[in-house]
């Protein structure tokens, strides 16, 4: 299809990319997980976890995705002649699509919190913040809204294209968010005690590694490079020809973990100046640190004040970076599978994730009676998608490209014609065909607590 766009630039094609994987999970999941085992020696860990799962398992996706040039569910099918690969494609598709629709949710919540910083109306001490959070998370309206002003806000985006959409805007989001990140992290190391954050994120504690630490990182390295999704598979239909897959992706994922470890440096010192042990998931974001940017900064409440607008607005960008790509993923197949102008597709996946996105704001919140399982869907939502259908979407794609795939073409893939990397190609062979699979299988086990 000769008019599905493409992306312009290499730097328009990592920074998209890169900007698919960074996302809310990279600002509270990833300093925890360090910080509580081993700090740099978790972050040493998961480098190797990066290596030896990410990479690779990106590189797979990519030589689907630029080999075809066509959305997941076609690429898959295209790439064998083999119908039944078709149903991976398919459920990346459905994965994203869900994720999208209980991340708006959350992401709802950071366009509600910047503008709450904007009015000045986060200031007070932390029962203050902490009641501000469930009288807004359980309104009935409000959030719901949010959620689906995110979307729409995604919509406007993805509906513009690829080079002048998805491209322009991720070359305007990844310098921004970069930027936000670098001055917060400057203004939280020149806090007092400072350093024992610092000490906390990046002194190494091997005594901390163990068997469950190496899994917790497999499982982060996993995660955090969206592996499973099929946005990966998608972005890469975008690709030209001579884009060098191997070196795209350790860029992508060099640049992912820099942006996490510098959320730890974000967070940690900042945390400790005042005497706060920082947790993890939705009350890191909403209640503990809006209350530790207030006290750090209470000397210059203006600084304070400047610090959580910019901390909010770095949260926005890195959700909707992520939210544009999931987007694009369902967009993708309703223009290419059910012929539709691109509008009207980007349209059908808009509606269909901003009911899905109500109806788990709701369920967290006004009407605890939308539950799946005894658990509230948003929560349901979450756990589907974490558990069963991202690490079983990688581990067939695993599968499909070491086993099942005709090899001369993943070679042809992987080096350009045998242009590039041309020595490395056995390796990537051996890690696809086996060190993938089984790191998906044990991050499988692992999260039930078998190994």
């Amino acid at each position: 299809m000769s008019d599905r766009g493409s992306f312009a630039s290499k730097m328009g094609i990592i920074l998209a990319t890169a900007g698919s994987a960074v996302g809310l999970g990279n600002v509270w999941r990833f300093p925890f997980m360090a910080g509580q085992n081993g700090g740099a020696a978790f972050i040493i860990v998961y480098f190797g976890c990066i290596m030896l799962l990410g990479i690779p398992g990106m590189v797979s996706e990519f030589i689907i995705g630029r080999r075809t040039q066509r959305n997941a569910a076609r690429a898959y099918r295209n790439f064998s002649r083999r119908r039944p690969w078709r149903f991976v494609g398919y459920l990346g598709i459905l994965t994203s699509t869900i994720i999208l629709g209980f991340y708006a949710v959350v992401a709802g919540w950071c366009l509600q919190y910047l503008f709450a910083s904007l009015l000045g109306q986060l200031n007070g001490d932390a029962g203050y913040v902490l009641n501000y959070f469930r009288s807004f998370s359980s309104n009935p309206w409000q959030p719901s809204l949010w959620a689906v002003a995110f979307i729409l806000l995604t919509h406007f985006v993805v509906v513009r294209g690829v080079q002048h959409g998805i491209e322009r805007a991720s070359k305007i989001l990844m310098p921004l968010l970069l930027l936000l990140l670098v001055i917060i992290v400057i203004a939280s190391c020149m806090l007092p005690n400072a350093v024992e954050g610092i000490k906390f994120l990046l002194l190494p504690d091997f005594s901390k590694v163990s068997h469950s630490v190496l899994l917790e990182a497999l499982g982060q390295a996993f995660f955090s490079l969206s592996l499973g999704t099929a946005c990966l598979c998608t972005y890469a239909s975008y690709f030209s020809k001579d884009t060098h897959l191997l070196k795209s992706a350790t860029q992508i994922a060099l640049l992912d973990s820099a942006i996490a470890i510098l959320a730890g440096l974000m967070i940690f010192p900042a945390a400790f100046s005042v005497g706060v042990q920082p947790d993890s998931g939705p009350s890191l974001i909403f209640i503990t640190l809006p209350n530790v940017f207030q006290q750090a900064f209470a000397s210059v409440p203006v600084a304070g004040y400047v610090i959580s607008i910019l901390f909010y607005a770095l949260l926005v960008f890195a959700a909707l970076t992520s939210t544009i790509s999931m987007h694009e993923i369902g967009t993708a197949f309703f223009t290419e599978e059910r012929r539709m102008p691109r509008r009207r597709a980007a349209w059908v996946l808009t509606a269909v994730c901003s009911l899905l996105a109500v109806l788990c704001s709701l369920s967290v919140g006004a009407v605890d009676t939308i539950r799946v399982l005894d658990m509230s869907l948003m929560d349901f939502c979450d756990y589907l998608t974490a558990q069963f259908m991202l690490p079983l979407g990688a581990f067939l794609t695993s599968l499909f490209l070491g086993w099942f795939a005709n090899q001369r073409v993943v070679r042809d893939e992987f080096t350009n014609g045998g242009s590039v990397a041309r020595g490395l190609f056995p390796a990537y062979q051996f890690a696809v065909r086996f060190i993938v699979p089984l790191c998906i299988l044990l991050i499988f086990l692992h999260q039930f607590g078998v190994v």
